[in-house]
């Protein structure tokens, strides 16, 4: 694959990725999804961290030139998300090891390929 079609098949998965992200994450932090959580009987705070956690990094993700940086802060939030599922036996963790693998294969490929 051309350098150029790898850098457009990033690009539109760094966005793709970045804004899925963003909205759920907005989504998970706005108070109407207090009373879901609830329900986990894990404490409030730890929905408002992963959550603003999650918004700060998919927006440093989305801008070029905080990509990896934006993409350490998104592997450290859902490595957290998915250590506190499987600690309370919640084992449907497969969404946030895509989204790792996702960030990760974005990153790699941001540092692989020459400046434009």
């Amino acid at each position: 694959m051309s350098d150029l079609r790898m850098k457009n098949a990033l690009t539109i998965l760094r966005w793709t990725v970045g804004l899925v992200i963003l909205l759920e994450a907005v989504l998970f932090v706005i108070p109407s999804a207090r009373h879901d959580f609830a329900r986990t009987h894990l404490p409030e705070v730890l929905r408002l961290v992963l959550g603003w956690g999650e918004i700060a990094g998919s927006i440093l993700f989305l801008i070029p030139r905080t990509v990896v940086r934006g993409t350490w802060v998104l592997i450290a939030v859902f490595a957290l998300a998915i250590v506190t599922h499987l600690l309370h036996g919640m084992y449907n963790v497969g969404n946030l090891v895509i989204y790792i693998a996702a960030v990760w294969a974005v990153a790699a490929g941001k540092e692989s390929l020459p400046a434009a």
